[in-house]
């Protein structure tokens, strides 16, 4: 290895699955920035407000509960929340269980949106993921296996 050379086992940055990830993702969170902004909402308050009305059932959905489901940081989601609620799209009331919890609501106008914007998102990523067709269901199972196996590294 010379000095000047990353010291690296790849020929090309096109050989690390990490570089092309980050570069993926790049674009991709690009494409939903487009397909998001007539709804008013970003990415991050986009999935909270979908992953909610995707959750909301008959049991209180407290704020860890969504933070879990989502796979975003606990106080991160705190505060897009509050950003939500001050839309009116969620509702956060006391824990009916626990004192120091708050359960969530989508509001009907938060259902409308998120309603409204999954048809912008899932137009976006089936435009991006294109591409890959016929093979979407098999890069859904990969995505998939990746998840598990980093959920297993984190125990």
């Amino acid at each position: 290895m010379t000095a000047n050379r990353l010291d690296t086992p790849y020929q090309t940055p096109d050989e690390s699955p990490g570089f092309l990830l980050w570069q993926i993702t790049n674009r991709w969170q690009s494409a939903q920035r487009t397909a998001l902004k007539p709804f008013d909402l970003t990415h991050v308050q986009f999935v909270l407000l979908a992953s909610l009305t995707w959750l909301d059932t008959r049991r209180p959905i407290t704020q860890r509960q969504l933070a879990d489901h989502a796979a975003t940081d606990p106080m991160m989601t705190s505060q897009v929340l509050r950003v939500l609620e001050k839309r009116g799209l969620i509702k956060r009331s006391p824990h009916p269980d626990d004192k120091r919890a708050r359960t969530l609501t989508a509001t009907r106008k938060g259902r409308t949106l998120a309603n409204q914007a999954i048809v912008a998102v899932e137009t976006c990523d089936g435009a991006f993921f294109r591409p890959l067709h016929p093979h979407v269901a098999d890069f859904v199972r990969s995505l998939r296996n990746l998840i598990r196996g980093s959920d297993l590294e984190q125990t």
